[in-house]
């Protein structure tokens, strides 16, 4: 009797067990299908997203285009484009409805914002969509992405936005002021240096300046302390690293131009296209992004063209702009439409057509490579200098604050660059105040 109660307990025990592990597989099981829920399968009933965006004239009218023809294409899928103002707009809005609950879809961002962000819990993790094999990625088509796009918009091993309009600086320059000098684009420090002296004087009644730079050069010091063989910021340890010889270097050379009148700064034009396009300055270094508006003040005045930026002891380019972000808050049927939308934006033929109407670089290698962007950089060259700089890509710190931290730079460089400081002085002050910034944020 005692054998058949222990075989009747172990049959039991063996049912139960199996429909234990029968509602485990269940619950694991459902689980995972709420887990893939907002990354597979399509749209399946009519979805409105919005976009909120900063790009104005041409930028926005080419971004209209392109979001037209996604939604003629989706019938259960409309983008909505809401344009906020310029990017400052933009972030405060986007903050403001954080708190107010009433997130877009979708958002242009820079990589600090997202940074702020990921801490707030406010954008969802896109390596899920990347990854779904439905309608994500292949890895083919990751790697596709530039790389100094792609690795901008990784924190921690995860996705959280997508490469949208991207830049960089080049120097643009008047090619009838440089041939009259018999002078050729400088290629380094040295070169730019001596063609600044050259190009410099006085003709046909007008003074003529060698280089310009943007009156915010202090932004752009992370690219000209790491030409010269140093670090801007240890952005893991948050720690100011620019206040180094390789920093006082990248300083004193800007400022030695700025100081013997070979150079100046834009001033009251407020854009140095604007003095460069007059003739009264034979080149600058600023913006691709700028080459439309370059070509339209330029026309009927000066011939001109740009070329890669001179490089120092090594040649480092900051790759800037914006990319897109997915709120948290937006529901799953929204979320996967809006990376339906964002797939279709950044597809190769949407980033060649975005990069022809607005100077902006194509974030994918099949772009770059494709038949028609190579025709379209050979009747038009100068929209294919930013390129030749991605081997030499870096991106700026992304450490919350970053804007903030780049002003206080920038403010203490402008008094160095007005003669009120010493490079020396006006660096070891800007460490102090950008490492007082960044210590608010920690």
């Amino acid at each position: 009797m005692k054998k058949w109660s222990s075989i009747l307990i172990s049959i039991l025990f063996v049912l139960l067990l199996a429909a234990c592990n029968s509602s485990s597989s269940t619950e694991e099981k459902e689980e995972k299908q709420q887990e893939t829920k907002e990354t597979t399968g399509k749209v399946q009933e009519p979805v409105e997203i919005e976009f909120w965006h900063a790009m104005s004239g041409n930028l926005e009218t080419a971004l209209t285009k392109i979001t037209d023809d996604f939604n003629s294409q989706n019938d259960s899928i409309n983008v909505k484009l809401v344009n906020q103002g310029g990017y400052g707009d933009l972030s405060q809005k986007i903050m403001a409805a954080a708190k107010a609950n009433t997130l877009p879809t979708i958002s242009q961002a820079y990589e600090d914002w997202t940074t702020e962000y990921i801490q707030n819990n406010l954008v969802a993790d896109l390596t899920p969509y990347i990854n779904d094999k439905e309608n994500g990625f292949t890895e083919e088509e990751l790697n596709d992405i530039v790389d100094v796009f792609r690795d901008a918009n990784m924190w921690d091993g995860k996705y959280y936005s997508m490469p949208f309009n991207k830049s960089t600086r080049i120097l643009f320059y008047n090619k009838g002021l440089l041939e009259e000098a018999n002078v050729e684009p400088p290629t380094t420090w040295d070169e730019l240096e001596a063609a600044a002296k050259k190009l410099t004087g006085s003709k046909d009644g007008k003074n003529i300046v060698g280089m310009g730079f943007e009156n915010g050069v202090g932004h752009e010091l992370p690219a000209w302390v790491k030409q010269a063989g140093g670090e801007f910021i240890d952005e893991k340890e948050g720690k100011v690293l620019f206040n180094s010889p390789e920093g006082i270097e990248a300083l004193s050379f800007i400022n030695s131009m700025i100081q013997d009148g070979t150079a100046r700064l834009a001033g009251e034009d407020g854009y140095m296209s604007g003095p460069f396009t007059r003739g009264d300055v034979a080149m600058y270094i600023g913006s691709s992004a700028g080459i439309s508006y370059v070509a339209k003040d330029a026309e009927g005045n000066i011939e001109w063209s740009a070329a890669p930026i001179p490089k120092g002891k090594e040649a480092a380019n900051a790759f800037m702009g914006t990319n897109i972000n997915i709120f948290q808050s937006a529901t799953d049927e929204q979320k996967t439409a809006a990376w339906e939308y964002i797939k279709f934006l950044i597809n190769t033929e949407n980033t060649t057509y975005w990069a022809k109407e607005t100077g902006y670089l194509p974030v994918r290698y099949s772009a770059l490579e494709s038949e028609d962007w190579k025709k379209y950089i050979e009747e038009v060259p100068v929209y294919g200098v930013g390129q030749q700089q991605l081997d030499s890509g870096f991106f700026d710190p992304r450490m919350v604050g970053a804007y903030g931290i780049k002003n206080a730079i920038n403010k203490e460089v402008e008094l160095v660059l007005l003669g009120q400081k010493t490079v020396e002085q006006g660096l070891a002050d800007a460490e102090k105040a950008a490492q007082a910034e960044l210590d608010k944020v920690k």
